[in-house]
């Protein structure tokens, strides 16, 4: 990230742990937030933290904005509170009514970063959870930076997003179970070990090399191939051909 904001951070991370060890209330909870999101993150109190953000008969406890427009939701929980994913839900009814993508669940030592979808219902991603008790102060600067006034502003935190999602396993799958990367493997391993192997042998053996977790996410395995299309021409005599990608399914490999 642009903004290094270790120092700041250092400062605070006392407070809010004795925060957590004194057990106070959501109300207090969000006055120390207030301190990391204006002195740590860079937010001007007056005009980009907006306090109880209304949501029908409801509030989300905090909203964060650039130039007038709201990018973040924060639902803050007391500080001793455990944070449950279902702890957003609220947030995420206001954040699907008014497009916004961005949710923050944090009691103040705890913070869990949400990216919400709209396609197909809403569909929530925990980005990164934080625990700045036992986390190290890199990796707490490098996950709160992404929260800056600065990086929000110059839309890094959506970037973050595109390179999260690029190289998640579903991504990956795709990517790797193509005819084209097979067979890019197939061709070193036939160099190295003198045998040629067919192209679903080859994809069932990478399936299988994966973690339960890894499969899950990435589906059902398939090959990704590109197949021949005859289209007309003008001349219905004179036929051409062109590429088109297609999904041919395969078998899955017991686990």
């Amino acid at each position: 990230m642009s903004v290094d904001i270790r120092h700041p951070l250092k400062k605070l991370i006392p407070i809010l742990l004795k925060a957590k060890e004194e057990n106070l209330n959501e109300a207090d909870t969000v006055q120390r937030l207030m301190m990391v999101f204006q002195d740590a993150l860079g937010y001007d109190p007056l005009t980009e933290i907006t306090r109880e953000m209304p949501i029908k008969t409801k509030y989300v406890d905090l909203a964060l904005k650039i130039d007038g427009v709201i990018k973040l939701l924060v639902e803050a929980k007391a500080a001793g509170s455990d944070l449950r994913d279902r702890h957003i839900e609220q947030a995420k009814s206001y954040a699907a009514e008014s497009n916004i993508r961005w949710v923050v669940l944090t009691n103040g030592v705890n913070w869990n970063l949400y990216h919400l979808s709209f396609e197909e219902g809403i569909d929530t991603e925990r980005v990164f959870s934080l625990d700045l008790a036992s986390d190290d102060i890199d990796k707490a600067a490098e996950c709160l930076a992404l929260l800056h006034e600065q990086n929000v502003r110059k839309g890094e935190h959506e970037d973050f997003w595109k390179k999260h999602t690029a190289l998640d396993a579903q991504s990956l799958g795709r990517a790797l179970y193509t005819d084209t990367v097979l067979r890019l493997i197939r061709r070193e391993i036939r160099k190295r070990e003198g045998i040629l192997l067919d192209e679903e042998d080859l994809a069932k053996a990478i399936h299988d090399m994966l973690s339960e977790d890894a499969r899950e996410k990435m589906g059902p395995m398939k090959i990704r191939r590109k197949r021949q299309r005859v289209s007309k021409k003008t001349d219905p005599d004179v036929l051409t051909l062109s590429e088109e990608e297609t999904l041919v399914p395969q078998v899955a490999s017991e686990t």
